[in-house]
């Protein structure tokens, strides 16, 4: 006589979490066009030197405002544009440069971003809001284990359906893994979104973020014992 077949059952488990954001990254750009190549660059040296020189007194690694920045190199080139007609128009030379500064305080974020709009050539190409790294790391960990938690609540409610009783685990892995492919899918991450909007009477920019997401899925197989 065999012995009866041990039930398998397979579930993802997933949980994401909601923290309010600790640091912004904002993405600014200068970005001139002209038609001479050294007024155009001049003019864009002189736009990042004014946000660089603004950004030097706030940085500060462990206190802020500013916990880190960078700065790109002066890209150029040089385009010759076409008019409506199909006719070919005189050379336009372009000056370009990324800059990106890290804010641990939003109110300072909100402030030096009201000034650099007002430098020309400036925009504000996006800011990400995120946790710090300890918290990220911290948040992971949470949703991990609640993760595994949902899958086993998951499997053990199909159990019960059946009336097989307890279930124990058999395998574990981030989402994908358990498949011949594998193909992680469940790595943790974090995510947030933001709203911009301008305070009346043409004050400081103000920033509505919304909350960092840090989610994560595992695939788990349990047997009944």
């Amino acid at each position: 006589m065999t012995d009866p077949v041990t039930p398998q059952i397979t579930v993802r488990g997933s949980h994401t979490a909601f923290r309010r954001p600790e640091r912004a990254t904002v993405h600014v750009r200068v970005g001139l066009e002209g038609p001479a190549a050294d007024a155009v660059h001049a003019a864009t040296t002189r736009s990042t030197t004014t946000l660089t020189d603004g950004l030097g007194p706030l940085h500060d690694p462990q206190a802020g405002p500013v916990t880190w920045w960078s700065s790109d190199q002066v890209r150029t080139w040089a385009q010759r544009p076409w008019n409506t007609e199909g006719k070919q128009l005189p050379l336009v030379h372009h000056a370009q440069v990324d800059l990106q500064a890290k804010f641990a305080d939003f109110a300072a974020l909100s402030r030096w971003i009201t000034q650099a709009m007002g430098v020309t050539g400036v925009g504000v190409s996006r800011i990400e809001w995120t946790l710090t790294e300890a918290r990220q790391r911290e948040m992971v960990g949470q949703v991990r284990e609640a993760a595994v938690l949902d899958a086993r609540d998951r499997a053990q409610a199909y159990a019960d359906a059946l009336d097989l009783g307890p279930v124990r685990v058999r395998a574990i892995a981030d989402a994908g893994m358990l498949g011949n492919g594998l193909d992680p899918t469940g790595g943790a991450g974090a995510q947030s979104y933001a709203r911009l909007a301008v305070a009346g009477g043409g004050d400081d920019l103000v920033f509505t973020p919304q909350d960092v997401a840090v989610s994560t899925e595992v695939d788990a197989v349990f047997v009944t014992s």
